[in-house]
């Protein structure tokens, strides 16, 4: 069986990844083959999908600063978001049911509202896989459309805690120590050195975080998301990301798979899953205006609007919870179902043309924008430093010390991470925030004055995301970015970049200079 599992995962992945889909779409469409040739979930692929799901949220939680679900454009977009989405669909279900359509008409007005409330989450799965391929998980936007999903977690632990009566313990209480052993926990983590144990201490964290919360009658998914942002100040929190995320990716297939196995629909559900669907404009039109009257940049605004719209698997938690309850009949689960599954797919191909899509009517958008800017979308560009590095990672960190020792303070270092920022210039050195993959950003800066841009960042869709920015604004300057592989390499200059130094090669090469400069040996004839 889970041979049968793999094989059709594998096949509908690779054929979704040859169309230029994500593999996720394929996994989604081998869960409803499989379910139409008589297949069904069992209790091995349901492990997995939660295994998958709890990893996904420990790994975003070491990704995330506590103080960004402060803003008010994260938990205010995200509450009044669901308030209003409340309201519209509420409104949108009577006016079809005035038709007379099957499904809709004998609705009372708690089952709509329980509907809305179902399809008022985004998918927090479908938005970071999305994110992750895209290189933008540490984008302005990608960092809001995660802080409002965060927010939104946490409304549905709310739900959970009201609609199935499982209250917190009083033992909950405790998990305040959580705080208090946090030191130990960073001792520990640093014990465990770079080897096998890096991906362990990620599980036992993860499933011990699980387990610590559901202990206590709370979510356990929101315990590993919480003490991953427990240790995102951890230095070695980059490192378990890394080593987890093939874990993560491949546990997450059996997510994808599971709801193909929700249910077998018909055409008339398949009809009004469509028609649900339908909404996903309206979805897309109260986060841009909420978004932008909290003072976003209409581009920010736009993409976290973007990414934003679809329904989340939550919405399924929800229907399975309200079929067992007997508020709602089977055939909505099946209906929510299909709804979901379209908008991962929708979500996953229209966001490819986001960028295409807001040059396009950026006229029309940016007539919403506030004059009056966030603190963190202004940005003071040093104008005596023509060079500029871009991730202060150690590869970065380490051009930027060559390039100071020998230029001095006609460099300066640019990264995403606010906390990595504060610490640096703490040390003295010339470093700022900033989104690099934003064309906002480099729109706020005399181009004229930068001659270098190093892209010094270890993923190759960053350094591509980076770059096209770059000469949409019409940037004249040089452009030297590192890569690790030779394919890699020949991508990178294919797209017009002007120096690509193989990472490896180039450690190679310098550790051979240096170490030959210390013994004397004859020079070929």
């Amino acid at each position: 069986m889970e041979f049968i599992w793999v094989l059709f995962a594998f096949f509908c992945g690779l054929g979704a990844k040859l169309i230029s889909l994500p593999p996720s779409i394929g996994y989604l469409l081998a869960g409803f083959v499989l379910h139409f040739m008589g297949f069904e979930a069992d209790d091995y692929l349901t492990t997995l999908a939660d295994l998958g799901i709890t990893l996904m949220l420990f790994t975003i939680g070491l990704k995330l600063n506590v103080k960004d679900l402060l803003k008010l454009e994260v938990w205010g977009g995200a509450l009044s978001h669901t308030a209003l989405w409340l309201v519209s669909t509420v409104v949108m279900i009577k006016l079809v049911a005035f038709a007379g359509l099957t499904y809709f008409a004998a609705l009372e007005l708690e089952i709509a509202l329980l509907i809305a409330f179902a399809l008022s989450f985004s998918s927090t799965v479908c938005i970071v896989k999305l994110l992750e391929e895209q290189g933008e998980m540490r984008t302005r936007h990608g960092k809001l459309a995660v802080g409002i999903l965060v927010m939104q977690d946490v409304v549905a632990v709310a739900f959970l805690v009201v609609a199935t009566g499982k209250t917190p313990s009083i033992w909950a209480l405790g998990l305040v120590a959580l705080f208090l052993i946090k030191p130990i926990m960073n001792r520990i983590i640093t014990a465990v050195g770079h080897g096998e144990l890096i991906p362990l201490t990620g599980f036992f964290l993860a499933l011990g975080s699980y387990e610590l919360f559901e202990a206590v009658s709370i979510k356990g998914d929101l315990g590993a998301l919480i003490v991953g942002m427990l240790l995102a100040s951890h230095p070695k929190a980059s490192e378990i990301n890394k080593a987890l995320l093939n874990f993560k990716d491949l546990f997450l297939i059996g997510f994808f798979l599971m709801i193909g196995f929700t249910a077998l629909p018909t055409w008339e559900m398949l009809g009004i899953a469509l028609l649900i669907c339908l909404m996903l404009p309206i979805k897309f039109a109260l986060f841009y205006v909420l978004l932008s009257s909290l003072k976003l940049k209409a581009r920010p605004a736009f993409l976290s609007a973007m990414l934003l719209t679809n329904f989340s698997e939550f919405g399924l938690i929800v229907a399975a919870l309200s079929v067992d309850n007997g508020w709602l009949s089977k055939e909505w689960l099946v209906i929510l179902a299909l709804a979901v599954s379209i908008s991962f797919v929708l979500t996953n191909v229209v966001y490819r043309f986001s960028e295409r899509l807001f040059a396009k009517h950026k006229a029309t958008l940016t007539q919403l924008e506030r004059t009056k800017r966030l603190p963190e979308d202004i940005f003071d560009q040093p104008c005596d430093s023509p060079i500029v590095v871009v991730g202060m990672g150690r590869v970065g960190m380490g051009a930027y010390q060559a390039l100071d020792q020998q230029v001095g303070n006609k460099v300066w270092g640019l990264d995403a991470d606010r906390g990595k920022i504060d610490w640096l210039k703490s040390t003295g050195a010339q470093a700022f925030y900033g989104d690099a993959e934003s064309r906002d950003f480099w729109e706020t800066l005399d181009l004229n004055q930068l001659e270098l841009v190093m892209i010094a960042v270890p993923s190759v869709q960053d350094v591509i995301n980076i770059t096209t920015q770059l000469k949409a604004v019409n940037y004249r300057g040089q452009i030297a970015a590192i890569a690790r592989f030779d394919d890699e390499r020949e991508e990178l200059q294919a797209l017009g970049i002007d120096k690509v130094f193989n990472f490896y090669n180039e450690a190679g090469v310098g550790f051979a200079e240096e170490s030959l400069a210390m013994v004397k040996v004859p020079q070929p004839v």
